[in-house]
């Protein structure tokens, strides 16, 4: 597929995750509006409520720390982006990088605190501002022939979405 603009890739990114939890059962309530700083969707489920923060992404990572850099190491980066973030909030990570025009991008479902584990074992546990998908480290790099790689429980199907209600909701 064609590279698109960032904001038409945030756009589709909401848009196949809000239809991934409708399609699941699940009620979703789009936002109206400017973006709320903390999330994008709201996921609804008899009673229990999930704040989801999607994230769209067509090169196989999602910067998310970079802007809690400046100052600091990958470590504490990482945890004043996690300080930002309740308990009743998961992302929805919507990867479109080599995924055809006919075909359904990649998505997962993680909670703030799985995505810090992920970011500071990345690069060889020398920690990360970009969750990568799958990304083997070249023989430059300080994690030379290692590979950061997304778990695979992450992968957003029906019994995640219900393990993040009963457990976070």
């Amino acid at each position: 597929m064609k590279k698109i603009s960032s904001w038409h890739v945030g756009v589709a990114a909401e848009a196949f995750a809000a239809a991934q939890f409708a399609r699941y059962g699940i009620d979703v309530s789009v936002q109206y509006g400017a973006n709320q700083p903390e999330y994008d969707l709201i996921a609804t489920q008899g009673d229990k409520m999930l704040k989801i923060s999607v994230k769209g992404s067509q090169d196989g990572g999602w910067g998310l720390t970079q802007n809690y850099k400046k100052g600091c190491d990958y470590f504490e980066a990482t945890d004043k982006w996690l300080s930002n973030h309740g308990k009743k909030t998961i992302f929805c990570l919507v990867q479109f990088q080599d995924v055809g025009d006919d075909s359904l991008p990649r998505m997962y479902l993680a909670t703030p605190e799985e995505i810090a584990v992920e970011l500071k074992k990345s690069r060889n546990g020398a920690g990360d501002t970009v969750l990568r998908e799958y990304h083997k480290w070249n023989s430059n790099s300080i994690a030379s022939g290692t590979t950061d790689i997304i778990p695979p429980q992450w992968i957003f199907t029906k019994d995640r979405a219900q393990f993040m209600f009963d457990t976070y909701a």
